[in-house]
């Protein structure tokens, strides 16, 4: 970025030039949404901290919904990333590699809450962000994945719809990363960790399926 400065008649005209307005727009809606979260977000707010004028942002952007979408897509697209290195094509065995994905999901949770606010907080109208709907569906379709290669190995008469396994473990990491990862200061405090708590609650849940030990 660069500012340039043109003088006459003793007045002075700043103008600003930007590389790439719109990496720098989501840079900084990445930086409010972390500091005050999405309800405490603004498209002016944006363009102040991206340093352009309030109605810049608008070159790129309808409005502040959009700008979110696009945070909120960007954090699909990073979560999807995420889960695909743990699952890891089910090696070295599924039942550890769908482990691995549960805590990795604890981890983007706790390591990317700027993204994991605009996804899941947010409440971004689909139509605000036309991708971000196939952006969700392809993160979750890799715990759909790993829950087809666990479903394969329940003898068919017990075998539990894959949809229906993927969405159970998703809301358990899910619902452990809302309340016990995310930051809040009235959180209630855990005798273990949050992947402990997550580990034992798959464990529990694979072993009444019988794809694990103890089952």
């Amino acid at each position: 970025m660069s500012w340039s400065r043109q003088g006459g008649g003793g007045t002075e005209r700043r103008g600003y030039h930007h590389g790439n307005l719109r990496e720098a727009l989501i840079e900084a809606a990445v930086s409010l949404i972390a500091a005050k979260g999405p309800a405490g977000f603004t498209i002016a707010e944006a363009a102040r901290q991206a340093g352009v004028s309030p109605a810049a942002p608008y070159r790129h952007f309808r409005d502040a919904d959009a700008l979110l979408g696009e945070v909120a897509l960007r954090g699909f697209e990073r979560l999807e990333a995420a889960l695909t290195r743990a699952w890891a094509n089910g090696t070295p065995a599924p039942v550890p590699a769908f482990e691995a994905m549960g805590r990795a999901y604890l981890a983007f949770a706790r390591d990317e809450p700027a993204y994991y606010a605009a996804m899941f907080e947010a409440h971004v109208p689909r139509e605000a962000a036309p991708g971000l709907q196939s952006a969700g569906d392809r993160a979750f379709a890799v715990l759909r994945e790993a829950a087809d290669r666990l479903a394969a190995g329940v003898p068919r008469d017990r075998r539990p719809p894959a949809l229906m396994m993927a969405l159970h473990v998703w809301s358990m990491a899910h619902g452990i990363a809302s309340l016990f990862v995310r930051p809040d200061p009235s959180r209630r405090k855990l005798p273990m960790t949050a992947e402990e708590l997550l580990e034992a609650g798959v464990l529990i849940y694979l072993q009444s399926l019988g794809l694990a030990g103890g089952g």
